[in-house]
């Protein structure tokens, strides 16, 4: 065991964020941490950093454990270059130069960093790298992580998983990104009202077994709060409560009262539309020949591109590629160096800007969204700003509070009421995933994919990427911009496939085909057929039995460690059924990958 929280609370103001918790990581684990903005999952971090005190309770870990943690907050370092930040990472016992100048070097050589840069000159994103190399080169025992993947490409991020997947030691993260979770997490940790849950597995397995635990919640209060009214009734009629002298069931009641007035309601999901104007023309745009350059850098080179009313179109590349330039370029916001751009007709525009510029921080937050007025004109109906704030999870006492005093999540979702709360059949969106929670991520993913006008994305965001556009802008280096039609695991898997290759043009709208452009299939790794051998066919015949065996264990513990009530068994108990759950997924895993076996065998 490397770590132990034994009945921690803290508090923010009246606010509970950790109720009594309790909290085991062992060596070797990678725990994702999740819950909604300001349910207090970086304060959890700053606890186990010992960058904060909890309020009752202990935190123990293991003698001699180096702790180490990648904040969110990239201001915290003072100005220096980059070998130095990195380079204050290391531990006061990590030896002499000669020892520790080759960690450093490799560190920075994964991440790509330049060790003369200065900090304050780098970008969000290269800051992010430097930050993470100087928790690296310590060789922590505990590593903490912040939303890493924030401002990090996608180069960067999939870097990150595979060096994470070698860490030998406990990982605790938050993290918005599916798809890194999904790759990383053996346990994901939920905190939700101020209580934490465990669940084995990665996210989608989460997603899955919590919504049966919140239907299985809702069912719980509905019935609880049915008996509670029948006894308040029961109590009102006074003279048979007390003829009766059922003192028993007066206590019951109390105990009742005490425990609806201590349940703490789910936050609500945010729920919201995006409003759809008008058609907008065939032609949205259209670029002849375009370059830009700043100095002597060229960012686009030589660029023909054609966008059609109803095209979803993805923009991926490194960070400094040009993504955010490119966006810029066809929105009319930046002149081209050479060539033209040709804008369609009857564009109306949402444009999502990663910077938050179309915010005005020194202004409210409802006046943000309405300029002052009371109502906001929402698909033909006027909505009060109040009600239309509260469907993005805005407590009527901020609607008077300055933006600027946002937290950074709370800060996108004003941004996506503002831009919602007018008409568009253009949607662009310039990183619009960073700092949201998972619940408002996964709505907005949904409203996206609902829309029916044209979408611009630039996003790292691999999971959001394959659910809402269908072809991609691949920003290769040196100016180039390659087509290619289908998401980010389409062009990832070819990318895979043809690694020394460049992905290849789009075809014209008017000579695509039924397939996919671009997407090409590996030849076949299948073994030849043959006939089994008698062991082989008795074994065939068995594993459908020993698949369904292995599934139902696992399904019946599932069941089991979903209940809330099952995490306050001794902790050993826990840990063995935790572990026996992860065990009966690779037993199955690997029970249906040797039957794909003897089936291709078989022929």
């Amino acid at each position: 065991m490397l770590l132990r929280f034994d009945n921690v609370s803290l508090a923010f103001g009246s606010r509970p964020l950790l109720d009594h918790v309790s909290l085991l990581v062992d060596e070797g684990e990678r725990v994702c941490l999740v819950g909604r903005n300001g349910e207090g999952k970086s304060s959890l971090l700053r606890l186990v950093a010992g960058l904060a005190t909890p309020d009752d309770g202990t935190i123990w870990s293991r003698p001699g454990a180096r702790i180490a943690m990648l904040t969110q907050d990239l201001d915290t370092v003072a100005d220096a270059c980059v070998r130095d930040i990195v380079e204050g990472g290391l531990p006061a016992d990590s030896g002499e130069v000669w020892e520790t100048t080759p960690r450093i070097d490799a560190v920075m050589s994964r991440l790509g960093l330049n060790g003369a840069a200065q900090f304050a000159s780098l970008s969000g994103g290269w800051r992010r790298r430097a930050l993470l190399g100087r928790a690296l080169v310590g060789d922590p025992d505990v590593l903490l992580l912040d939303e890493p993947t924030n401002h990090l490409d996608i180069a960067a991020i999939e870097w990150l998983e595979d060096a994470m997947l070698s860490f030998r030691g406990a990982l605790l993260f938050v993290s918005h990104d599916r798809a890194f979770v999904n790759r990383l997490a053996t346990r994901v940790v939920e905190l939700d009202r101020g209580h934490l849950s465990s669940w084995p597995g990665n996210y989608d397995d989460f997603v899955t077994r919590k919504t049966l635990q919140l239907e299985n919640e809702a069912k719980a209060n509905a019935d609880f709060d049915r008996k509670l009214a029948e006894e308040e009734v029961w109590i009102r009629k006074g003279v048979e409560a007390r003829r009766t002298r059922n003192e028993g069931r007066v206590r019951a009641l109390m105990a009742m009262r005490s425990e609806r007035r201590a349940r703490r309601e789910r936050i609500g999901r945010a729920k919201f539309t995006v409003a759809e104007a008008s058609e907008s023309g065939k032609r949205v745009f259209e670029a002849e020949r375009v370059s830009v350059s700043f100095d002597d850098h060229v960012v686009i080179r030589d660029l023909n591109l054609k966008i059609q009313r109803g095209d979803r179109v993805g923009i991926v590349g490194p960070n400094g590629g040009g993504k955010s330039t490119l966006l810029r370029l066809l929105m009319g916001e930046l002149e081209p160096s050479t060539g033209k751009v040709i804008r369609g007709a009857r564009l109306e525009a949402a444009y999502y800007d990663q910077q938050r510029a179309r915010l005005n921080l020194s202004a409210s937050v409802q006046d943000n969204v309405n300029d002052g007025n009371t109502f906001v004109p929402i698909g033909g109906e006027n909505r009060h700003v109040s009600g239309y704030l509260r469907d993005f999870l805005f407590r009527p006492d901020q609607l008077r509070t300055p933006a600027s005093a946002l937290s950074g999540g709370e800060r996108n979702r004003l941004l996506l009421a503002k831009l919602f709360a007018r008409p568009a059949n253009l949607l662009v969106l310039d990183e619009p995933t960073n700092d949201l929670d998972l619940d408002t991520l996964e709505l907005l993913e949904e409203r996206v994919a609902d829309f029916d006008g044209t979408l611009l994305l630039v996003s790292h965001d691999r999971a959001f990427l394959d659910r809402v556009v269908t072809s991609l802008l691949v920003l290769e280096g040196e100016g180039q911009v390659q087509e290619f039609i289908g998401g980010w695991t389409d062009y990832a898997n070819w990318r895979a496939a043809r690694p020394h290759t460049p992905a290849p043009p789009r075809e014209p709208a008017s000579s695509r085909q039924s397939e996919t452009p671009g997407v090409h299939a590996k030849e076949s790794t299948l073994p030849r057929s043959r006939r089994l051998s008698f062991k082989e066919q008795r074994e065939f015949d068995s594993l459908p039995a020993t698949i369904e065996s292995l599934e139902n264990d696992k399904s019946e513990l599932e069941r089991a460690v979903a209940d809330p009530a099952f995490y306050q068994r001794p902790q050993d108990e826990v840990r063995r059924a935790l572990t026996t759950l992860q065990s009966l997924g690779a037993e199955i895993d690997a029970a249906y990958a040797r039957w794909a076996e003897l089936e291709a065998l078989r022929g």
